[in-house]
Order: structure tokens, then sequence, then C-alpha cells
């Protein structure tokens, strides 16, 4: 599953079979957005529909901001209440998203990513 928007987790946490939840630090985030901001400012970037050019509001800056005290503790009582048939992986680091990733990439995969 994909997103953050509260108003569909327990429908899509209904769903999956397995969440995938980047719990990476506020800094880490802020950092990325402004980077992200910074260059595409005004423009659609490759992974966002034409038509949604990027912006920043400090609405939005606030919200990545205070998500680790608002909305964490929520979604991770959520997560620990799931079925056990379901699988949950908290990844809270850049270099525990890359162990997961190469844990679960198929062989040769890292070749073809150009790494």
């Amino acid at each position: 599953m994909d997103g953050n928007y509260g108003g569909t987790l327990d429908a899509r946490l209904a769903a999956c079979d397995t969440v995938i939840f980047l719990d990476l630090p506020r800094r880490v985030c802020a950092w990325r957005v402004l980077r992200r901001t910074a260059r595409f400012y005004g423009r659609s970037r490759p992974d966002m529909a034409p038509g949604c050019p990027e912006r920043l509001s400090l609405e939005f800056l606030r919200w990545v901001w205070d998500y680790p005290s608002r909305r964490r503790p929520a979604i991770l009582c959520k997560l620990d209440a799931l079925q056990p048939n379901r699988r949950v992986v908290v990844l809270r680091s850049a270099a525990d998203v890359e162990r997961y990733v190469a844990s679960v990439a198929p062989p040769g995969a890292s070749e073809q990513r150009g790494g």
C-alpha cells in the first residue's frame, strides 16, 4: 500500500497482505521535501501526473514536521492490531530501506538498476 491519507487507511489495511511503513526521522523527511521542492518547483515531477506542479506550503511542511507526534502513534497502533496473517515491515533509515530492497530484489536486479 502507498500513501498517508488517513481517510482510507483502514480500508487499505484490510485489503493488503503486507505493509511497509517508512518510519524515517522528521529531519530526513523535511529535508527531502525541501530538496524535492527546490528541484521541481513549479513543474510536474516525473513521478506525478501532468498538470500537478510541485509546490510547498507552510501547512504541508508543518504536517511533515508534526507527523511523528500527531499521526505516527495511531498508525503504529493500527499496525500492531493487524491480524497475524498480515506482514508489517517498519524501516527506520535509508540503510534499512536499502537492506530490505536488496533482500526482496530478484537476483541480478542491482545490475539492472545500475547498482
